[in-house]
């Protein structure tokens, strides 16, 4: 009898992303009829506005359905140009903007041209799921900084000076952050700048949640704090979180000219361009009216209001206040080492969450996905209704440890 054939020792290394395994399995027990109550999906309830969807059928009815160059359409780099001056002040040609098959395409575009073997590359927990593995896939190494519920995940620049090493090429920020809704601080990302350029790293700045921010005053951004870096600094973004279309699969990155090129060498050699169905339609979403993403962050305020309420009201629960996207990452490590009515004994996030899913119906993602074991994450992308079930079987849920 053959043998298996063997697999390659990357992908050995590596486990499929724990966001999409949960909600596949939450669906799964959904579609055998279970009440399930789904708080592990990263993608905002509502529905891709009307123009945008127009733009993309228009696109199919004009047979723009070929090829289209490798980067991205022309217009749509150009209406990220246009976009990143309108929201940001930041000056950018088209040759210096990428396209890509989402945010994650070109985290893994951007690490493919610029990471390899005896790299290392610095990532502050809790991070999202997909970024070490990103990191490894390249041959390099991710260093894991941890943050402190007790400064609101803020980034301490010296434990971040503890972390670095000769080998550090780069840093990974993400700000506000998924899954923490957390914000770096001016002090923090100076902190960073000062190191980024002394010792050469360049600066990825994960940007998909800006458009979803709560409270007054804009955000630091490390590009605002510190203008030198921008010969060192790739900005990713996309119209995922911004325009409810996760699944039309469309990022951008923004960064130095000889940087996006390399990025372009890896795209054409995988996916050779973008959808170009889709691209029609970011454009349309780009250049058409920004009100979109002001009126689902005006929708998810009172969402965020009662779900910190809600968790902060059960005993032992602690939880950060986001300052934007649309997560909470409650810390529950006071119920770890307690027993369920059957008998299983809560020992992490993992098993915390598999109770709650199994024995409470509620999908709910593990902080150990994210680097951050005391914690469990819920996304309050979803109705009123469903928000307020939730809370009540999760304080009913983990009143039944003991």
């Amino acid at each position: 009898m053959d043998a298996p054939v063997e697999l390659a020792a990357r992908v050995k290394e590596i486990k499929a992303s724990p966001t999409l395994a949960v909600d596949a399995k939450a669906k799964a027990l959904k579609a055998e009829g279970a009440d399930v109550l789904n708080f592990s999906v990263g993608e905002p309830d509502f529905d891709t506005p009307a123009h945008v969807r127009e733009a993309g059928k228009e696109a199919i009815d004009q047979g723009f359905t070929r090829y289209t160059p490798v980067p991205g359409i022309l217009p749509l780099r150009q209406a990220v140009c246009d976009r990143m001056v309108a929201d940001h002040g930041w000056h950018y040609q088209p040759d210096q903007i990428q396209v890509s098959c989402g945010g994650k395409h070109g985290l893994y575009n951007m690490a493919q041209a610029l990471f390899g073997p005896g790299d290392e590359v610095l990532v502050p927990a809790p991070y999202w799921v997909s970024y070490p593995p990103i990191i490894q896939l390249a041959g390099a190494t991710p260093v894991i900084v941890p943050l402190d519920e007790k400064s609101d995940f803020d980034l301490d620049p010296a434990v971040l000076a503890r972390y670095a090493t000769a080998k550090t090429r780069g840093i990974i920020l993400n700000s506000p952050s998924n899954p923490t809704g957390s914000v770096l601080s001016a002090r923090a990302l100076a902190a960073i700048g000062e190191l980024a350029l002394e010792r050469g790293w360049v600066v990825i700045s994960d940007d998909i949640y800006d458009t979803i921010v709560y409270g007054g005053g804009k955000l630091p951004h490390i590009l605002d704090v510190d203008p030198r870096l921008a010969q060192r600094t790739l900005i990713l973004n996309g119209v995922s979180k911004s325009f409810a279309m996760t699944g039309w699969r469309i990022g951008y990155t923004a960064g130095p000219k000889h940087i996006i090129a390399a990025m372009n060498k890896i795209q054409s050699q995988a996916t050779s361009n973008p959808s170009s169905v889709a691209q029609k339609a970011a454009l349309a979403a780009l250049t058409g009216p920004q009100d979109f993403p002001r009126a689902m962050r005006d929708a998810f305020l009172p969402r965020l209001d009662f779900i910190i309420g809600a968790l902060t009201a059960i005993p032992g629960v602690s939880c950060v206040r986001p300052r934007g996207a649309f997560y909470v990452f409650p810390n529950v490590s006071a119920y770890f080492g307690k027993k369920s009515s059957s008998g299983k004994v809560i020992n992490d996030s993992v098993s915390l969450a598999d109770y709650l899913l199994e024995e409470a119906l509620l999908a709910t993602v593990p902080g150990a996905a994210f680097g951050a074991d005391q914690f469990i994450r819920f996304s309050f992308a979803t109705s009123m209704e469903i928000l307020e079930a939730g809370m009540q079987r999760l304080a009913k849920a983990l009143a039944g440890l003991s």
